[in-house]
Order: structure tokens, then sequence, then C-alpha cells
């Protein structure tokens, strides 16, 4: 059965016509197979080895090799190939599903479109283009240019409510349902259509990368990373679902897994910048040092915080006042002022020399606790507290925006929702530092997060 699968890859990719129904044949006994790649992979290397050898130079032969770049996720090598294939139906579509992993909406939009005016598979060719204007329409918006954006994602809209007689019960229709929802932050019954396209085709990777997307923002990294990684299974795989994995696993301190990931996108774009940080992220985050005495003494000392205090011996009154005021453990010392001790009845010199004196013997103090957060250790920082300075309405309205308008990385992103960050100006009251302590928060994100500021004339504190 094995060999038969592996015949007809290589009979369908060498099959005279090669047209529609040999692309939807080939597509069947890899959705069957997933292992058939690897017999594409070869497939695909026979015909451009043969091609070297034997020009043919027909339009056919760029397109049966321009279509098993695509399928095997080397956009690039696949546009070069579809090119030169001529104003074929197949050869516009394939190279709408090119840019479209390319993320060059606009190019792909326009191959959508020409793809369906020449009747190649003219309805899936229409939802393609619905996606690739919904995108583009989102990138614009990002870019500050909210009108034409906007208009892109009406008419993706447009397109997708004249569909829904005929391909309204497809998977891809639902897909493309549910992106949309997903764009206007209507994620529930976003994920509903995706849920919906995902039960007409399990492997559907637009439905499992928008999902795993989902899952992401609402901090279910278990979940967004079981549905990235299926989105991955089975090629073409989204760029960005190898950049969000990665991300997700740094998260989980996997580094070694995560500079698989992008290094998968650098495999197909060697020169992906986001790719090339990250990896470099990843190999300094790996070689960092581990200070395993400094690890023991942290060890200790968290012991001895938790040892009870009745395990020493006080006087009575000691004893009681420690009670009365709620203090267990040799910690809950550590968090107390010698005037809090003082201020409790009947508590007097005496016992406060008691416990201090305790308290020396296992070196600790008491206070000692509260001081990191006086000298703007973790928690000791207000921002709140800080002087309101006059700004114009201008400046005010900028501001004010929500921080998702910045259009941040998954990586950035994170961090401004660890650190309860919702608006730009929130954003400007931080520094530098404040965000390089947040997990798997680099310089690479905190360049972009002050490029983005940059281009609104803001900057961080103290910048």
């Amino acid at each position: 059965m094995t060999e038969m699968m592996t015949t007809d890859v290589r009979a369908i990719m060498d099959r005279t016509p090669f047209d529609a129904s040999a692309v939807a044949d080939l597509r069947e006994v890899l959705n069957r197979d997933p292992s058939r790649y690897r017999t594409l992979r070869d497939a695909v290397s026979t015909i451009r080895d043969r091609e070297k050898k034997e020009p043919s130079g027909t339009p056919e032969s760029f397109l049966r090799l321009g279509v098993g770049e695509v399928l095997l996720g080397r956009y690039s090598a696949g546009l070069v190939c579809l090119k030169n294939a001529g104003d074929l139906g197949m050869a516009l579509y394939f190279q709408g599903l090119a840019y479209e992993n390319l993320q060059k909406y606009a190019e792909a939009a326009a191959a959508f479109a020409q793809s369906a005016k020449l009747g190649y598979d003219a309805r899936n060719s229409e939802l393609r283009r619905a996606g690739a204007l919904r995108r583009l329409g989102r990138m614009e918006v990002a870019d500050g240019k909210v009108e034409a954006g906007l208009a892109k994602v009406e008419e993706a809209k447009k397109i997708l409510e004249g569909l829904e007689k005929t391909v309204g019960s497809s998977a891809e229709y639902h897909f493309q349902r549910g992106a949309i929802l997903a764009a206007e932050g209507d994620l529930e019954p976003a994920a509903a259509e995706l849920e919906k396209a995902l039960s007409l085709d399990r492997d559907h990777n637009g439905a499992l990368f928008e999902l795993a997307y989902i899952n992401d923002l609402y901090g279910n990294d278990d979940a967004a990373v079981d549905f990235y990684k299926r989105c991955t299974e089975r090629p073409p795989v989204p760029l960005a679902a190898w950049i969000n994995l990665g991300v997700l696993y740094e998260d989980e301190m996997k580094f070694r897994e995560a500079e698989q990931c992008y290094r998968h996108v650098l495999e197909h774009d060697p020169n992906h910048p986001r790719a090339r940080l990250f990896v470099k992220d990843c190999q300094a985050s790996k070689g960092m040092y581990y200070d395993e005495e400094a690890e023991k003494g942290y060890t200790v000392l968290k012991q001895l915080l938790e040892i009870p205090v009745t395990d020493f011996e006080l006087s009575v009154r000691s004893r009681n006042c420690l009670r009365k005021m709620n203090i267990r453990t040799l910690g809950d010392l550590t968090r107390t002022t010698e005037a809090a001790l003082l201020a409790s009845k009947n508590f007097g010199e005496t016992s406060l020399a008691e416990i201090k004196e305790m308290m020396r013997s296992k070196g600790v103090r008491l206070g000692m606790a509260l001081e990191g957060a006086e000298r703007g250790g973790p928690g000791g920082v207000d921002h709140r507290s800080e002087p309101v300075q006059e700004v114009s309405p201008e400046v005010q309205a900028m501001l004010s925006k929500p921080i998702s308008e910045l259009s941040l990385s998954v990586r950035a992103r994170k961090c401004m929702s660890k650190l309860n960050l919702q608006t730009v100006g929130d954003l400007t009251k931080r520094s530098g530092d404040d965000l390089l302590e947040c997990k798997n928060f680099g310089v690479t994100s905190l360049n972009e997060v002050r490029d983005k500021l940059g281009a609104l004339g803001l900057k961080l504190k103290n910048d």
C-alpha cells in the first residue's frame, strides 16, 4: 500500500495534462498520508533535475514545479516557477497562496481575482480573495490608513455575503467568516465559526491558526500550542504559525524547540528579520549562566522563612502578641516593622528585644522583606503616584489609544498583558528597564516598542 501511494504521487506529478483534477488527486493522497510529502519533495527534485538537463520550457513544466513548491511550503521558489507558467488560472491561484503565506496580501488578492476570472475553482478563489482583502485591510488600519483598510474589510464581507448560498456550508467559508469576526473582536462567535470549519475539515490550516491565536490572546497557552502544532503538521504551513509557536515555547523555557520553529521560517525565508533575531535570542537564553550556589541559597532562605514562630522559645507575652497579629512564621516577621509590634497591646521593649535577638540568630531581621519594595523592588513602584503633566488634547487622545492599535508582535503583546498595560499612556509611564524585567521580553521586543512609540512621536519613560 505504501509503495502504491509513493507511485501515485510521482505519477500525478508527471500526469498530462497537469490540471485541476491532477491537483485534487495529489491533495487527496497527501491528506490521506502526510508522510507522502517526502515523496512529493523527491518528485519535485526529480522534475527540477530533469528540466536542468533537458529544458522543455513549457508553461506546464513550470506549473508542475510551481504547484509542488507551494504545496511543500517553498513559496518564493514556487512564485518564480508559477510566473513563468503564463496566465493560467491554476498558476494564478497558487501564486495567490504563495503571496498570502508571504504576507503580500495585495498581490494575493489580485492573483485570486484573476484566477476566479479565468474560471479556476472560481468560488474558492473568491473566498481566498476575501481572506486576502481582510488581512490587507487590517494591515492598513494598523499603519494608520484607517478608511482604506476598513473599506477592504467591508469588501471582504460583501464577497462572503454573495457566496453564502453557494458555498455557505464549506470549511473555507466558515473559516473566512470566523476570521472576520475575530478581526472585529467578536471572539466567541468567531471561535464557533472556526470550530464549524474544523468539523468539516479537521486539518484546515487557516482555522487551526486562528483558533490558536484566539487561545493565545486569552492566555490558554496549552490549547494554543496544540492548535499551532496541528497547523504545522501539514504543508503548506503559514510562517506566522512557526513564529507564534516559537514564542510560546520560549514562554515555557523550551528554547531548543523555539529555535527549531524559527529555523523552519528561515528555511523558507532566510532574510526573515524577526526569525533571525529570535534565533539569536534563543541561543543567548540557552547559554545563560545558571548560578547553582545562588539557587541553593534561595532555597535555604525560603525554608528558613517558613519556620513557625512556635518553634522558638519565646515568652508567653510575645507568643500571645504574635498570635493576635496573625504572625505565624519567621517570614511573617520579616514583613512586620518594629513600630507595628510596639503598637500591639502589652507588647513592650523587652518583648521586642527578645524577638530581635531570636531573628538575629537566624540571620534575618524585622522589616527585611519590606526593604526591597521601598528601594523600588518588585511591587514597590506605584506608577499611579506620578505627577500628571499637562498635555494637548491631540497628545491626550493618542495616549488614550488601546495598546492593541500598536499592532505589536505576540511576544511584546504578552508582556503588555502581564504588566496590565491597557493604553499607550500606560506604556509611556514605563521605562525600558521595567519592560526588560518581564519574562521573555528582550532587546528585540524593546526596540520594537520604541519604534512603534517613536512613529507616534512618543517614547518610554527615561528614554
